[in-house]
Order: structure tokens, then sequence, then C-alpha cells
């Protein structure tokens, strides 16, 4: 069965989010740290899984990453706070 994951990265001083959704967190996460695919996250060295959730079906995932997206800032931080509350990088732990 297919997964779709909803994520926030951030930086290495945690000061800039961004919020994308894949059907492979291992492989996106690590196309953000490579700085492979130019724009927004490679401009701001945006490459620390802090968040993340699973989904079975697309829609919802997309939902879910429209709904995040249009979070303030500060609920987003309190987003990540709930499951990471020391912004540590999650990439690690899902290899």
């Amino acid at each position: 069965m297919k997964q779709y994951y909803i994520y926030i990265l951030t930086n290495f001083r945690n000061t800039v989010l961004y919020t994308g959704i894949t059907n492979n967190l291992i492989r996106r996460v690590y196309e953000h740290k490579q700085k492979s695919v130019a724009g927004f996250t490679q401009k701001y060295n945006i490459d620390k899984l802090v968040y993340f959730e699973v989904f079975q079906d697309p829609e919802n995932a997309i939902k879910r990453e429209k709904t995040i997206k249009n979070l303030l800032r500060r609920k987003k931080i309190e987003l990540i706070k709930s499951k990471n509350p020391n912004f540590k990088d999650l990439y690690q732990a899902i290899l």
C-alpha cells in the first residue's frame, strides 16, 4: 500500500520553516540535504526534518499539507513541539 507524507523542514538555526508533501520521505529529505533541487529550500539551507505525518490517502495528505501551510508560524511551531520539542533532526530515525 502506498503511503504519503507531509513534512516540515527547517534550517540549522530553526528560523525558516518549509512544508512539503511526498510519497517517499527518505528520498525527498535526502534530496533536500543534498541540495539537489533548486529553489526555496536550497536558497535558505533548509534540510532538517523536524515533523512528519503519514497518510494512506493522497487527498487527505494534500488537504493536511494545505492546512499546515495556512497555519500561523506560531501554530506550526506548536505542532512541531507537540511531537519534537527539541527540534531534533528526525532523518536518522526514518532511515
